[in-house]
C-alpha cells in the first residue's frame, strides 16, 4: 500500500505540461474543502490539468490494473494454469469486435462518451457465455474443454477484428489504437464505471479464495472437501471476466498485467490466494501505473500505446522469472 502511494504521488506529480512539484500538490490542496486560501498563482488551465487530467487518469490506472490482475488471479485459480491470463477466454476479443464495429460505422458518440465502453463491455459478456455454453457438458465445465472453447472463440472473434480493420479506411488507426490500448483522453466518467466492478468482485474473489486454494488438489478432492466445484467455477469465471470486460471497455486490450503480477505475487508470498488475490490488486495498480506513466513521457509530447508498454515490460521479465524458476527447480533436484 505504501509502494502504490508513493507510485500515485509520483505520477501526479510527472507530466509534459511542465507544473512543478510543489504547484501540483498545492493545486490539489487546494481543491479540498476546508481549505480556503485563495492567494494563489495557477492559472484555470493548470488546476484543469492537475484535477481532470492527472488525477482521473492516475485513478484509472490503477483500477484497471487492479481488475485484470484481480483477473488473472481468479483464472489462474479456477483454470490451475500460471500461464492463464484475463484473455484466456476470449474477452479481449469480443470486447475488440464490439469496439471495432462502431469505429468502423462511425457510431462512437451515437450515446455520448459511454458508446464505445457499453458496445465493447456487452460483446465480452456475450463472448463469456459462448464460452460457458460451449464448454459445459451433462451440467459440468471440464477444465480442458473451458480452455479450448476460449481459444476457439478468441481466434473466430479475432478474425472478425482483422476483417474490421481491412475494411476500415480512415478509421483503422482509431481502431488500432483501441486494440493497443491507451488511457488517453479519459474522464472522471470511465473512473466511476470501473469503480463497481472492482467492489463487487475484489470481495467475491475474497470469499473464494479458500475454495481456489483447494483446487489446487483436483477438482474431485476440492469436492470432497465440501467445495461447490461447478458453482465455483461458474461465479470464479463470471467475476473475473466482469472485471476483465469492464477494464477493457474503457482502456481497450492491455495485455500481460493479468499474466505478469498474479505470478510474481505467488513468487512472493506463496501459493494461497488468500494472499494473492488482495496482493495482486494493488500490484497490478502499480504495475499499470509506472506503466501508464511512462507511456505519455517516455515520447513526450507523443504517446506511447499502453498495451505496447506493459508487452515491452512484462515479456521480459515474466521470461526472467521463467528462467530463475528453472534454475531453482534444476538446483534442488
Amino acid at each position: 500500500m505504501l509502494l502504490l502511494a508513493v507510485s500515485m504521488i509520483a505520477s501526479l506529480s510527472i507530466g509534459s505540461a511542465g507544473i512543478s512539484f510543489l504547484d501540483v500538490w498545492g493545486i490539489l490542496l487546494h481543491q479540498l474543502p476546508w481549505v480556503s486560501d485563495t492567494s494563489h498563482h495557477w492559472s484555470n488551465g493548470e488546476v484543469a490539468v492537475v484535477t481532470q487530467v492527472r488525477l482521473s487518469r492516475v485513478l484509472l490506472a490503477v483500477l484497471v490494473g487492479a481488475c485484470l490482475a484481480l483477473a488473472g488471479a481468479g483464472f489462474q485459480g479456477i483454470l490451475r494454469n500460471p500461464l492463464a491470463d484475463p484473455y484466456t477466454l476470449g474477452v479481449a476479443s469480443g470486447s475488440s469486435v464490439g469496439a471495432a464495429f462502431i469505429i468502423l460505422f462511425g457510431l462512437q458518440l451515437a450515446i455520448g462518451i459511454w458508446t464505445i465502453p457499453l458496445v465493447a463491455f456487452g460483446t465480452g459478456i456475450v463472448t463469456l457465455f459462448a464460452v460457458i455454453w460451449l464448454s459445459r457438458s451433462n451440467g459440468a465445465m471440464h477444465i480442458e474443454t473451458i480452455i479450448l472453447s476460449g481459444v476457439i472463440i478468441q481466434s473466430f472473434l479475432g478474425a472478425f477484428v482483422s476483417l474490421m480493420v481491412s475494411m476500415s479506411q480512415g478509421v483503422v488507426n482509431q481502431i488500432l489504437f483501441w486494440i493497443m490500448g491507451s488511457l488517453a483522453l479519459k474522464s472522471w466518467d470511465h473512473v466511476y464505471m470501473v469503480i463497481p466492478f472492482l467492489c463487487i468482485g475484489l470481495p467475491v474473489l475474497l470469499y473464494y479464495s479458500q475454495p481456489l486454494n483447494l483446487f489446487v488438489l483436483g477438482e474431485r478432492h476440492a469436492a470432497h472437501l465440501g467445495v461447490r466445484v461447478e458453482r465455483t467455477k461458474l461465479v470464479v469465471l463470471i467475476i473475473s471476466t466482469l472485471l476483465t470486460a469492464a477494464a477493457v471497455s474503457v482502456s481497450g486490450v492491455i495485455g500481460f498485467v493479468g499474466l505478469v503480477v498474479p505470478h510474481v505475487i505467488r513468487t512472493i508470498v506463496g501459493p494461497d490466494y488468500r494472499f494473492i488475490i488482495p496482493l495482486s490488486a494493488i500490484g497490478g495498480g502499480i504495475f499499470m501505473l509506472w506503466a501508464d506513466t511512462l507511456s505519455r513521457t517516455a515520447l513526450s509530447p507523443r504517446e506511447l500505446p499502453l498495451g505496447v508498454v506493459t508487452a515491452l515490460i512484462g515479456a521480459p521479465f515474466f521470461a526472467y522469472l521463467l528462467h530463475r524458476r528453472r534454475k531453482l527447480e534444476g538446483s534442488i533436484k
